[in-house]
């Protein structure tokens, strides 16, 4: 299993190390080369480590100049540089290229024993839940128990030994998951070797187990539960196969799914603070890309690896 490490200078010092091997120098050739984009992606992620926004970081950073030292930056970049910075280095492409970079670093190898599926909800902290729920009782003259009709929503494939995440798409919910199954799935599968997924009830469908199964030749553990309950056989191959050997150990190791929503929502927040959909993909991305930095096998990895020259020396 895996913790994270609760260390700015730790986390701040992994999340250079990735983004270098990703990112370039700088956006183009005619650039001030006063930070580079590694650094600003480092302050992006110290945004989501310390739970504030871009002003907040700055302040920060201004107070710290020992976390600072810890990824070699010498200005502090304008909270709005940091928010325009955000709109490039979050789009799809490159988060995706830089969640790939985590998760190789930490990855001796491309093949991936057991993944699982899953997606959650998450709040619009900018808005006010009394404030919502007293407009709407304006409009209702009732009061309502649900607060938000749409939510953002992220859903993401992990690796159940460490709980890095492999795979993420941002949606908005209420939405059904089974469509969603093969859109996680395939960039986990171009990157890995995926050998077993598990997933709840809600990707349950024969066209997810075909595409698991028979186009990517992946053991797929789901259980049979979508539609009207009933004894009688289902008309699917694996469906009905789901319903007679079903195996329930392995398909306990799918709560690995869970915790790593347990993780990013206590360490990180469960509200965004962005506002518009755009904003708030990306800062869930964002706290994708935090999650798999902070988990403290990256650190172990790169900052704690003994020397074997000073252990031969002490040990003789």
């Amino acid at each position: 299993m895996s913790t994270t490490s609760k260390s700015p200078r730790k986390v701040a010092q992994a999340a250079h190390h990735v983004a270098i091997n990703t990112l370039p120098q700088y956006s183009h050739r005619f650039s001030p080369r006063r930070f580079t984009q590694p650094q600003i992606f480092v302050c992006l992620v110290l945004k989501i480590f310390f739970k504030t926004d871009y002003r907040g970081i700055v302040a920060i950073l201004n107070d710290s100049p020992e976390l600072c030292k810890a990824f070699g930056l010498s200005i502090i970049p304008h909270f709005t540089t940091l928010q325009k910075a955000s709109k490039r280095l979050l789009c799809s492409s490159i988060a995706n290229q830089l969640l790939e970079s985590s998760v190789r670093i930490t990855s001796k190898s491309k093949k991936i024993k057991l993944a699982a599926v899953d997606s959650t909800g998450l709040e619009a902290g900018h808005i006010s839940r009394y404030f919502v729920r007293r407009k709407r009782s304006k409009q209702l003259e009732t009061y309502e128990k649900t607060y938000y009709r749409r939510w953002p929503k992220l859903a993401i494939a992990c690796d159940c030994s460490d709980h890095m995440i492999l795979s993420a798409i941002t949606i908005r919910g209420p939405s059904v998951d089974i469509n969603q199954f093969e859109k996680i799935m395939t960039p986990a599968i171009n990157r890995h070797i995926i050998e077993h997924v598990l997933a709840d009830a809600g990707y349950d469908s024969e066209s997810n187990h075909r595409f698991a199964r028979d186009t990517n030749n992946i053991k797929s553990t789901i259980p049979p539960k979508h539609g009207r309950p009933t004894t009688k056989p289902f008309l699917g191959k694996y469906r009905r196969l789901m319903q007679q050997e079903f195996d329930k150990e392995i398909y306990g190791q799918r709560w690995q799914v869970e915790t790593v929503f347990s993780m990013i929502k206590r360490n990180q927040g469960e509200a965004l603070r962005s506002r518009t959909y755009w904003a708030q993909n990306r800062e869930m991305m964002l706290k994708v890309l935090t999650h798999n930095i902070a988990i403290i096998l990256i650190v172990n990895e790169l900052f704690y690896r003994a020397c074997p020259v000073l252990l031969w020396y002490f040990l003789v």
